[in-house]
């Protein structure tokens, strides 16, 4: 075992004064501690390198001043990995993603890795800005949200080499892998279950973003097959979603001379301001009108009347695409790199006769 406990000439036990905004450096522990810059080095990265008086005078200096380690300096200068992965995610304010990102956290803290969460929005601009940012730090992986992203982005990624996972959706055509569901097939399989409810007049509520327009356009395409009338569409604000937007829509729907009997919308959120719209106007859901949303969040089963709703496995996403990731940093090629978790139509009294 080596040690390099050079003291410095007795400098006062505090660092020196810094011009405003300026960090603690390895230098001022060194000062605190009374060893070289070095010997503060190997204390954060060969700490076995050191005698056990040494090291702990240095863990010692290191807490007092509050010094922590430039990691990405440390990446750069060995050539290491930062154990970091990037998610980017289109909203933070809603939970349809929340369990999602709980497994991502707790499949890569098992690791050894951390996840650093992005806001990307709905629009490639923003998602297109935080790649930028992010591509040039080289983390472990990336995890988007959705299989459409600008051209530009799509080339960045796959010059960059940096393993990423696209969740949400799926594409026989990934940037690397994907790890999601079929929006189509949700259309299809809401406008199947609706009918075979007995449900006839279809509507449709929705934002403007590309996963809900699949839905809609394969609710649409179902409906006329089975021979329905095509159905009515509310289109509200790109998300994400509010209460209020189910609350106005339903009131537009209503005004209409043949009204829907059922509807399907595109989160939960909205399909609860549908219930609580019906409600106030004394329309009897479901015998008057079914509604479905998108997500099943937690509130669904407890709404008066329950909602009946689209569940996705977001645990298991974020555990899959995890698991994918970390066979990257292994060296590993994964198999497959398409992974389909599916969903499930959950119908419960807003859409079933008692």
């Amino acid at each position: 075992m080596s040690d390099d406990s050079a003291r410095l000439p007795a400098p006062a036990n505090a660092p020196r004064a810094r011009r405003a905004g300026a960090g603690v450096t390895v230098h001022d522990v060194a000062r605190v501690a009374q060893v070289s810059a070095i010997t503060v080095s190997r204390a954060v990265n060969a700490p076995e390198r050191l005698l056990p008086e040494t090291l702990a005078r240095v863990r010692a200096a290191i807490a007092e001043t509050g010094y922590v380690p430039n990691l990405l300096a440390k990446q750069l200068n060995a050539n290491r990995s930062a154990h970091l992965v990037a998610a980017l995610v289109p909203t933070l304010t809603g939970t349809v993603f929340s369990g999602m990102i709980q497994s991502l956290t707790d499949t890569l803290d098992a690791r050894g890795y951390q996840l650093l969460l992005g806001q990307s929005g709905y629009a490639h601009p923003r998602e297109d800005e935080l790649l930028d940012a992010l591509i040039g730090r080289r983390p472990d992986g990336i995890v988007l949200t959705g299989v459409h992203h600008s051209d530009l982005a799509r080339r960045r990624l796959r010059a960059a080499g940096i393993p990423v996972v696209e969740t949400w959706d799926l594409t026989d055509d990934p940037i690397d892998m994907v790890v999601g569901f079929s929006h189509a097939d949700v259309g299809r399989r809401v406008c199947e279950a609706l009918h075979a409810r007995g449900y006839r007049r279809l509507a449709l509520i929705t934002a403007t973003d590309t996963r809900a327009e699949q839905r809609c356009a394969a609710f649409i395409t179902r409906a006329t097959e089975l021979g329905l009338p095509v159905p009515q569409q509310v289109s509200v604000e790109a998300p994400p979603t509010r209460l209020g937007h189910g609350r106005e829509a339903l009131a537009r729907l209503w005004a209409q001379a043949q009204p829907p009997d059922a509807v399907f919308c595109s989160s939960d959120i909205m399909a609860l301001g549908v219930l609580i719209e019906a409600g106030a106007r004394g329309i009897d859901v479901p015998r008057q009108l079914g509604v479905v949303g998108f997500g099943d969040l937690e509130f669904a089963a407890s709404a008066p009347p329950a909602l009946s709703s689209v569940r996705v496995d977001g645990p298991a996403i974020g555990a899959t695409a995890a698991t994918l990731l970390l066979a990257c940093a292994r060296g590993e090629a994964p198999a497959p790199r398409r992974v389909d978790v599916g969903f499930t139509v959950i119908e419960r009294a807003s859409t079933i006769s008692g």
